[in-house]
C-alpha cells in the first residue's frame, strides 16, 4: 500500500469518527492531508477508538517514523566520545539535537500541562503536541484513564501538580515509555520557588526511571517554551540535577539532554563545558 493510500484511508476514517468535523472536505495535496490528520488527532477528545481506526493510524505513524528515521542509543554519542569531555560522568551523558520522537531510548520526557491530556491546538509546535501526535490516540486515552483515577481519589477538579512524573506506554514512538511532567510557569520574576519546582521535575523523572528499571532517558527542555522559564537557568538546573543523581548509586546508564533549537544546544555546550 502506498503512503498516499494510507493517508487517504486514515483521513476518511478520522473524519467519519469525528462528531464535530465529519462534514469536512478532504483537501488536495499530501501535505495538506497530513496536516489535517494531525489536527483531527490533536482535537479528538479521549474516548474509545475503533480497532479499524487504530490499525490505520498505527500503520501510518510507523511509516512516518520509518521515513524520519529511528535514532538508537548506539547512535547518540556520549559527551566523552563526541567532545572528549572530562565533565563528571561524561561517559553517561549525551547532548543530542533533534526530534525527540525519533529516539529509541528507555523513556523520553514530555513537558505536559496540568490536564495531562496533550495539546489540543491543531498542529501546535510544542513538544506535548509532537509527542502525542507521534505516539497516537492511545496515549491520550491512557493519560485520560490515569487522570480519571486521580479524580476519583482527589475530586473532579484535580489537576496534575507541578513536578510530578507519570509513566505511560509510548505506543507508536520508538522509546519504551513516556514520562510526563508538568513544569512551572514563569509569569514574571524567576523565584527560588520556581527553580525548586523545575528541579523537582527532573528529580522525579529520574526517580521514576530508577523505580521502573529504565536505564536510559532523554530529558527535554522543560518549561522553556510556552512556560517561559529562562533557558540558560533551566539548563543549569537540569545538568546539576542529573549530575547529583548520577553521584548516587542507581541503574541509570545514559542521560540524554535533548535540544531542538541551536540556541539551546549552545547553552548546554557551555554549561557542560564542551566549548
Amino acid at each position: 500500500m502506498k503512503q498516499y493510500e494510507n493517508t487517504d484511508k486514515l483521513l476518511e476514517k478520522l473524519i467519519e469518527d469525528s462528531e464535530e468535523y465529519n462534514s469536512i472536505t478532504i483537501p488536495d495535496g499530501e501535505a495538506n492531508k497530513r496536516n489535517l490528520i494531525r489536527g483531527l488527532m490533536n482535537v479528538r477528545m479521549p474516548r474509545a477508538v475503533s480497532s479499524e481506526l487504530l490499525d490505520l493510524q498505527d500503520k501510518y505513524l510507523q511509516e512516518d517514523l520509518a521515513a524520519k528515521g529511528v535514532v538508537g542509543l548506539q547512535d547518540v554519542r556520549t559527551i566523552k566520545d563526541q567532545y572528549g569531555s572530562s565533565f563528571v560522568y561524561a561517559d553517561k551523558i549525551s547532548l543530542w539535537q533533534g526530534d525527540i520522537t525519533r529516539l529509541k531510548v528507555g523513556a523520553i520526557v514530555n513537558a505536559a500541562n496540568s490536564q495531562m491530556l496533550g495539546c489540543f491546538i491543531p498542529g501546535h509546535r510544542c513538544i506535548d503536541n509532537a509527542i502525542h501526535s507521534a505516539a497516537g490516540l492511545q496515549l491520550r486515552e491512557e493519560c485520560s484513564h490515569v487522570m480519571n483515577k486521580k479524580r476519583v481519589r482527589y475530586g473532579n477538579q484535580y489537576k496534575e501538580p507541578v513536578g510530578t512524573a507519570t509513566l505511560t506506554k509510548a505506543y507508536n514512538l520508538p522509546s519504551d515509555y513516556v514520562i510526563h511532567t508538568v513544569g512551572p510557569i514563569v509569569y514574571g520574576e524567576l523565584t527560588d520557588s520556581l527553580q525548586e519546582e523545575l528541579r523537582n521535575c527532573y528529580v522525579n523523572v529520574l526517580k521514576c526511571c530508577e523505580k521502573n528499571g529504565i536505564t536510559s532517558v532523554a530529558l527535554c527542555c522543560i518549561s522553556t517554551g510556552e512556560f517561559h522559564f529562562p533557558a540558560e537557568e533551566a539548563a543549569r538546573i537540569a545538568v546539576q540535577t542529573a549530575k547529583d543523581f548520577l553521584l548516587r548509586e542507581n541503574n541509570i546508564e545514559r542521560i540524554v539532554f535533548n535540544v531542538f533549537k541551536d540556541d539551546d544546544r549552545k547553552i548546554y555546550e557551555k554549561i557542560l563545558k564542551l566549548v
